[in-house]
């Protein structure tokens, strides 16, 4: 079997999880899920990064010694992946003892091989990235990273021959275009390379200035450079250089974010050729969150709370988001309005939809039983197709670091679906009696969702588990939902008649946008907040003019008038109904459930029945007035008005010219 072992960075634990550390394990979770759902031996890495400068100085900021700090703030790291639905299968500490032994272990080797030297070294070294700069590697006398000035020191210390490797490494990298992606990024490593800047790698620091740390198994006056140290964190997690994992998973692949390049793109693979030991398959570099074009920052007060947004939006909704809004390599721009923009149109309207109109009516003409399918027509067959070569270049450019895309490739199966069922009309096929090709329609809505659902698993495992359980397919949580992928895409499918499904589904409910308030007071949530209504301001006549009175405001056609704020007050949407039935106390009224995007069906009464069948009103789009009062109509409440259009004795629905999602806004 095909092992695949995917690795995040160690994340340094001088402060809590931030967005960035979220976007990056969730990341390397859905990867780790895509691989096993691809039938392959899977293992995920991540940890904590425990030693260095910044460790100390913010253990001594907080009365603490060095081992509680990073005690404490690394078991919010772990708290944290759990809530986002993230199943790693080891944690790694660089305070481990079996990380330190291997650190031992590897620095001997490497030593002994003639690669560390012992030599004096004057340079610029900044604190906050605990390494030494050259003159040409700074930028205006600044730290590139931080533009601060670094302090120059000089001091005796062991160094690694990293320069022995280099013109070697320039070679792999040119002659590999994928191990380094996306192309950018291997373009600036090769640059990088040829740029003549890149010298020797100073591995220590004498106790005299630092004692947190591993020390030197050579010399025990010094503790090993914080990076020389955490990198080897990829194998010693696997217990190299005997341990059967170690044997089972090595090589593997890395995700990191593009401010960590050079440790990863420089410094590992001259390591590794120096220890004799085979180089990763892939590293996979991604850009930043911004806020407002803004690299986020505690000081901007613009951070986000991760396990926050999970809790608010929904751990699934908030990783699909992650992984459809950031074009891998990419920044994106992160905000609450991005975020429920995405839900709103992918997930309640797109795919929520789907499930609930399909489900649906699946229930009212196969009383929730998947229907034995007939003969294939044309618009079937094309279906079928969108199906598997939708499901195809997912799984490659997923494979690919490509989420975006392959999402994007997902959803036009999704939006080509929801055409299907416009174009079929089921509610037609079964007012027509055409039970057999009615059958036909739905069992392929049936399977195609089917295919999605499953394709969901890596990025939305929960949903993914609640849209299989709807259609009658309930799967363990921790195991993917198909032995291999491959035979999904290649056979159509899976569903047999006489399955059980849900009769209704509610997967993703719209989220209704909060006006946002005057970001006035400090620490206000403009997300939470409600915009208070102006007051009306009365009119000037112009010089002549009588001011106006009620007499005026009436309109050619003798109704009153309103003015904007009134006509803003209603709220007008579209929606699908899902059920008609007659009212039971009353000839002229039919009783509708309608989906409008809110979670439940919404009953409406409505004075129709005189001009439709109520069967042939399921599936259709109406136009209604949500924020009416609630009124009781012969016994039965009705929330809403549906809008019509009437002349004598004919009446019209009023509906858009296009199918739009349900609950979009008539304006």
């Amino acid at each position: 079997m095909k092992s695949f072992f995917i690795t995040t960075p160690i994340y340094y634990v001088n402060a809590k999880p931030h967005l960035g550390h979220a976007y990056t394990t969730v990341v390397a979770d859905s990867l780790a899920r895509f691989h096993k759902l691809l039938g392959e031996d899977t293992l995920f890495l991540t940890g904590t990064d425990e030693h260095g400068d910044k460790i100390v100085q913010a253990a001594e900021k907080e009365g603490k010694t060095p081992q509680e700090f990073v005690d404490a703030i690394s078991a919010r790291f772990q708290a944290l992946w759990p809530q986002l639905g993230i199943a790693n299968d080891r944690f790694v500490r660089t305070t481990d003892k079996a990380h330190k032994r291997a650190v031992q272990n590897f620095l001997q080797q490497v030593h002994d091989a003639g690669d560390i030297y012992f030599g004096e070294f004057g340079g610029h070294y900044c604190y906050g990235c605990e390494r030494f700069y050259t003159e040409k590697e700074l930028e205006n006398g600044l730290c590139p990273q931080h533009q601060t000035r670094p302090e120059f020191i000089s001091e005796k210390n062991y160094f690694f021959r990293m320069s022995k490797y280099l013109p070697w490494l320039k070679e792999h990298i040119a002659a590999h275009p994928d191990f380094i992606r996306p192309d950018r990024y291997r373009a600036e490593v090769l640059s990088m390379l040829e740029s003549g800047a890149l010298e020797d790698l100073c591995i220590s620091r004498p106790k005299s200035r630092l004692t947190w740390g591993i020390e030197l198994p050579f010399d025990k006056n010094y503790v090993c450079y914080v990076w020389f140290d955490a990198l080897l964190n990829y194998i010693s997690a696997l217990g190299w250089p005997d341990g059967t994992e170690y044997a089972r998973y090595w090589p593997g692949e890395h995700l990191v974010a593009k401010d960590i390049l050079k440790p990863h793109a420089v410094f590992w693979p001259a390591m590794l050729k120096a220890a004799g030991l085979p180089l990763y398959r892939h590293l996979n570099v991604h850009g930043y969150w911004l806020s407002r074009d803004t690299k986020m920052s505690k000081s901007l007060g613009n951070v986000v709370d991760p396990a926050d947004l999970g809790q608010r939006f929904g751990v699934d909704a908030f990783r699909y988001f992650l992984l459809r809004d950031m074009h891998f390599g990419s920044d994106a721009n992160f905000s609450e309005d991005a975020l429920i923009g995405r839900i709103n149109a992918d997930l309640a309207n797109d795919l929520g939809n789907l499930f609930s109109r399909v489900l649906s009516m699946t229930a009212k003409y196969f009383g929730s039983k998947v229907p034995q399918p007939r003969q294939r027509e044309p618009e079937d067959e094309a279906v079928v197709e969108l199906c598997a070569g939708a499901m195809r270049n997912y799984a490659q450019l997923f494979a690919n670091v490509q989420f975006a895309q392959a999402l994007e490739c997902l959803w036009e199966l999704v939006r080509g679906l929801n055409k299907y069922v416009d174009g079929q009309a089921p509610w037609a096929l079964h007012k027509q009696g055409r039970m057999e090709r009615l059958a036909t329609v739905m069992y392929i809505l049936l399977a195609a969702m089917r295919k999605i659902a499953v394709c969901l698993w890596p990025v939305m495992p929960d949903a993914s588990g609640r849209m299989l359980e709807q259609l009658g397919q309930p799967v363990p949580k921790s195991m993917p939902p198909v032995p291999a992928l491959e035979d999904e895409i290649t056979c159509f499918g899976g569903l047999a008649a006489g399955t059980p499904v849900a009769e209704a589904s509610n997967l993703f409910p719209r989220i209704e946008r909060q006006l946002a308030a005057p970001a006035e007071a400090k620490g206000t949530s403009t997300a939470n907040a409600r915009k208070k209504p102006e007051k009306s301001l009365p009119v000037t006549p112009h010089k002549g003019e009588k001011p106006a009175d009620a007499s005026d405001n009436v309109a050619a056609a003798g109704a009153p008038l309103v003015d904007f704020e009134q006509f803003k007050a209603l709220d007008l949407r579209i929606g699908t109904v899902l059920a008609a039935e007659k009212h039971p106390n009353a000839d002229r009224i039919l009783r509708l459930e309608i989906d409008f995007g809110e979670g439940q069906p919404r009953q409406i009464l409505s004075g129709l029945a005189e001009h439709y069948a109520p069967d042939a009103l399921v599936g259709r789009q109406v136009c209604a007035v949500l924020n009416l009062a609630p009124r009781k109509i012969r016994g039965l409440m009705s929330y809403g008005m549906v809008l019509t259009a009437q002349s004598n004795d004919r009446l019209s629905l009023l509906n858009a010219a296009e199918v739009m999602p349900n609950g979009s806004e008539i304006a």
